[in-house]
């Protein structure tokens, strides 16, 4: 890990400079002047000044500043906060939750093993698997928009092992039908009855691929499932075994023989994630790991441990509703909701479900920290993926090339931050 994103010692002396990159803030230890570091956010290679003012000793800040910005402690004027630039609020950090100066929880304790057991098969994706983790855990679910190869499969299976979870996965197709998800009624000639046979949708890790190439009434067989957990069949409702995750994938690149989820669907996703290519390192990593054409089951049953079960998952899930939120975070959520109901750029905002979906998934973030209370960076932090896919853009933004996150970047910006 980067000395600039490594060093996370609130009471030790800093030396701060601006990455000549991206412009990000970094910091470094004091001995670290003149060594050579990469910034956590460009990846770009520089080195540490080592003629620096006298370093300034960090403090937790009063009010954090919008879209993750942290604020410092001005050596000239002990009252005034100066803000310095933090994580992208369109990133999920796994460094951030796991930097973070909090208690040793058994929450924490379970995030932090799972990780480790990601990470002997599955590298990089930081934004896809704690966005993917905080949404089991929140009892959401996932629509992962990335080009092909990038491992989907893979995490969810990994997920299933590290977990104890059934895993089945859909390939959607443009003649799949409602039936050939949920199941549906077989005549049985022995009994001359019909007798329910249940579809792949009855597991607890699913994998949606390729969501977009089937039409809406296919689509429409996961809405009651992905909101009430159960399906009626012939007026019979058949309960789905909890934890249960869908992670719908599609393609940002091909249009051809696709559909567009309808605003139902979408909204039942708690978040969108953006999986890109991973960086020059990671890449090396996943080279060396996936090379040798072993069998990804005999890996996955030799290399990977299961450390927790669906019961377990489910009492930490029900535990995370203890996670104390404050009136003026409910209010700053709130704000920020509606506020993309009347942002000029966007023809529909976003519902009060996405509300639902930010404090459920804060109240899981802050404890995977190891906290007992949400503070509003968990909120910016997960702001991007909670909304991003539940606005539409004006068509006077979209001529002018106008991006969702930016315009959702600024709203966030324009709202001020609560002091807890």
């Amino acid at each position: 890990m980067n000395s600039s994103s490594s060093f996370s010692d609130d009471s030790t002396p800093v030396l701060r400079w601006t990455c000549g990159g991206c412009g990000h803030a970094l910091r470094a230890p004091t001995d670290a002047g003149g060594k050579s570091t990469r910034c956590p956010h460009c990846q770009l290679v520089q080195k540490v000044p080592a003629n620096m003012p006298p370093p300034v000793v960090a403090r937790p800040p009063i009010s954090p500043s919008p879209i993750g910005e942290r604020s410092v402690e001005d050596p000239a004027d002990p009252g005034k906060d100066v803000p310095t630039s933090g994580e992208a609020a369109d990133s999920l950090s796994i460094e951030r939750s796991l930097a973070a100066d909090s208690g040793d929880t058994t929450t924490r304790r379970l995030f932090q093993k799972i990780l480790s057991e990601i990470s002997k098969i599955f590298v990089g994706q930081d934004e896809l698997v704690l966005g993917s983790l905080v949404a089991l855990f929140s009892s959401g679910h996932v629509l992962i928009e990335s080009v092909p190869g990038l491992g989907k499969t893979l995490l969810v299976r990994t997920l299933g092992r590290i977990l104890g979870c059934k895993f089945a996965r859909i390939q959607f197709t443009a003649d799949l039908m409602p039936s050939d998800i949920t199941g549906a009624p077989i005549f049985d000639m022995k009994t001359q009855e019909f007798r329910f046979h249940p579809g792949p949708i009855f597991t607890q890790l699913l994998l949606a691929d390729e969501i977009n190439r089937s039409p809406a009434k296919t689509h429409a067989a996961l809405l009651e499932i992905m909101q009430e957990f159960r399906v009626t069949i012939d007026g019979k409702s058949h309960t789905i075994e909890r934890p249960f995750l869908v992670l719908a994938t599609q393609n940002p690149i091909e249009s051809e023989g696709t559909y567009n989820l309808p605003e139902a669907q979408l909204d039942r996703f708690m978040f969108k994630l953006l999986a890109d290519y991973p960086r020059e390192d990671q890449e090396s990593s996943i080279l060396k790991l996936h090379s040798r054409q072993v069998d990804i089951n005999r890996r996955l049953a030799e290399e990977v441990a299961t450390i927790t079960s669906p019961e377990e998952i489910m009492a930490i899930t029900r535990e995370n509703n203890s996670v104390r939120i404050d009136d003026r975070l409910l209010d700053y959520v709130n704000k920020i909701v509606r506020l993309t109901r009347r942002w000029p750029q966007f023809h529909m905002g976003a519902s009060p479900r996405a509300g639902i979906a930010l404090i459920q998934a804060s109240r899981t973030l802050a404890a995977f920290e190891g906290r007992d209370y949400a503070i509003p960076d968990d909120v910016i932090q997960l702001a991007l993926p909670a909304l991003r896919h539940r606005v539409i853009l004006s068509a006077e933004a979209e001529v002018e090339g106008h991006l969702v996150d930016d315009l959702l970047r600024e709203l966030i910006r324009s709202v001020e931050v609560p002091r807890l």
